[in-house]
Parts: structure tokens; sequence; C-alpha cells
């Protein structure tokens, strides 16, 4: 017997130690491909319809209950006007995707868009399409962008009514995931003046896409964009890497873009300029995908007394000075109100003691 566990956005099913997440998406397409008829053109142009996601086999966590659920069943009865995609996770992986297999249940949103992707317009087919896919969590650091690839149907019976895709037995359009591109944070800070890493990292079907990956790293803030860094890689070790560094400072690890799929970016000596929304676009032949997260560059502040010296005889206002920090509009919160108590407190007591 079939007993989901249902939520407004997620459905959660298990078989044995993975599960099946059933995603609520939107799948947003060129309004002018297809006409525009409908009642979800946005601006731009841009035609926004619902759609369904099944990741297959998500592995779940070895601490994670997953009682009571069951296998995704497809709907009984085929509607050719639904568009449910169904794709294996399981290789390539889609790193730390057991966050959502509880992101419901505590309150967290699920978001997912999906796009129609052509690698080569010059070779569409109308039995395979490519999807891309983005999925981040609402409150988690969890962001990652799916390349799928429909899978050839053995007997179309049934096609999609809007998008002519060929449908499986069960109604669904069946997919595999050809590659990942992820990032575990959305958002973090650096010191002034100190080193800071930017996570990015990218999966593919084995066997690779092609033998070359392209990692190019750009910055955007307020209104002006730059690049960082660009490298180009042979994934056979055929020859060596091209790197081209437009920031003092900036470095990719060649060999662990080759070895792990690792295209984190490191900036030394960081500065003000430093801040801004990253992206990382990894390119694998006409394949490509990326990640964005934003940079914040903060100075903690000099924190100094306006007495040397405390006297116990007679009243005096001790003031807790703070200066030469970054951002200039940042406020004093309770973790430095308590480290002035503490050192007022550390201070009365050396008194004290003399």
């Amino acid at each position: 017997q079939f007993v989901p566990c249902l939520y407004p956005h997620l459905l959660l099913c298990v078989s044995f130690s993975v599960a099946d997440v059933v995603l609520s998406c939107v799948l947003v397409e060129d309004g002018a491909a297809h006409g525009g008829g409908d009642g979800g053109m946005g601006a731009g142009g841009f035609s926004r319809s619902a759609a369904t996601l099944v990741l297959r086999d998500v592995p779940a966590g070895p601490d994670q209950s997953l009682e009571g659920l069951t296998p995704f069943v497809p709907p009984r009865v085929i509607i050719p006007d639904v568009l449910i995609i169904e794709a294996t996770v399981s290789s390539p992986d889609i790193p730390n995707s057991d966050v959502l297999l509880h992101a419901d249940c505590n309150g967290k949103e699920v978001m997912c868009e999906l796009s129609p992707f052509s690698p080569d317009p010059s070779r569409k087919s109308a039995d395979q399409a490519f999807f891309m896919v983005s999925v981040s969590v609402d409150g988690e650091d969890f962001s990652t962008s799916l390349i799928l690839r429909t899978i050839k149907v053995e007997q179309i019976t049934q096609r999609h009514s809007r998008l002519g895709l060929p449908l499986s037995p069960s109604g669904t359009v069946q997919s595999e995931v050809a590659m990942v591109v992820f990032s575990h944070v959305k958002s973090l800070s650096g010191v002034l003046r100190d080193e800071v890493q930017l996570p990015c990292g990218f999966k593919q079907q084995d066997p690779p896409l092609a033998p070359d990956v392209q990692v190019t790293w750009r910055v955007q803030h307020r209104g002006r964009g730059r690049k960082i860094l660009g490298l180009k890689t042979s994934l056979e070790d055929t020859q060596g890497p091209v790197i081209h560094a437009e920031r003092r400072g900036a470095w990719v690890s060649a060999e662990q873009v080759v070895s792990e799929g690792n295209a984190s970016l490191t900036l030394s000596d960081l500065k003000v300029e430093d801040e801004g929304t990253y992206i990382c676009a990894v390119s694998i032949g006409k394949f490509h995908a990326q990640q964005v997260m934003l940079l914040n560059v903060i100075k903690l502040p000099e924190v100094s007394l306006s007495e040397d010296k405390l006297v116990l005889k007679s009243a005096k206002t001790l003031v807790c000075y703070s200066s030469k920090y970054y951002p200039l509009d940042a406020e004093v919160d309770s973790y430095w109100w308590i480290l002035g108590f503490l050192i007022i407190t550390v201070l009365f007591f050396l008194q004290v003691m003399k």
C-alpha cells in the first residue's frame, strides 16, 4: 500500500537506505518559443508553469528516520498536460542532497526552477531534450545546479502535449543527471588582509561529457562586474592547465579540478573591493552550469578603554572605544558588549590584587 508523506512543496518516499524526493518546481520557458498564449507570461517574455521533479535514490543520512515512507508511485492516470520529470541522482550524486529529505519538516522552503537547455542548437531532437535545474533550500547552505538529459523511450505511445517529449509508460519524462555544479555556502565572510576560500565543485557522468573543463570566476558589486580568474585544463592530463588570474592572489588548483572536481577559489590578502557576488561557472564541452555566492569583507574592531589605570577611591566613568573596523555601519552586537564587560572585570580584579 502506498502511504506518502505529503507536504506543500515536497514529497518524500523511501526504499531501503535511499529515498525519492518529489519537488514542486517552476518551468521557465521563452514565451516566444511557445506562442506566449498562456496566462503565465512574465517579465522579459518568459512563461512560467508548474512542473514536478522526482529525484530518485537520494541517499539518506545514518541518523535520519524514514519510517513509513514508500517509493514514489506515478499517477495512475496519464495526463499529457502535466510535466513530471524523473531523474536518478546516484551517478553522479548530488552532494548534501539529504538536506532535501527533511527540509519541509523543518519549515524550510525548497526552491526549484527548471528551464530548457540546448548544448548544441544545431543538433536538436524531437525525442531528446536537456533541462537546467536550480535547487536551493531557504535557510540552509545548500545550492546546486543540474543538467538533465532525457532518456530514449523505446516504444513511444504518448508525448507531452506542449513540449512534445515522449512519455514513459507511467506518463513521466525519464532523464539522467549529466552534470552537477554545487556549493555548500550561499554567503560567507572574510577578514580584511586575510585569506578566504569560496567553495565550488562539479560532477559529471562517466564517461566524461568532454575531455576538457573550463572554470571561470567572476564578481559583481554595485552594478559593476569583472573577471577574477579563468582556468582551462584537460581531464585526461594530456596537456597542462592554462590559468589567467586577473586578480593578484587569486588561485584555483588545477590538480584538484581534475582529480576531485574541486573548483574552489582562494583569495589572499583580502581587500574591501573584493566584496560582492561571486559566480563560479563550470563548462565541460558544450555543457555549462554555475553557482552564485556572496562574499562580505569584515575588519574586526580594535577595542580600547578610556583609562589605563583604575583608582577605586573615587567614582570614574570608564568608556570602551572601538575603532578601525569594517563595514563602517556595523553595529556593536552582544558579543562585543560581553567582551567589553569581561575586559572591565579583568582590569577591576587586577587593581584589587595590587
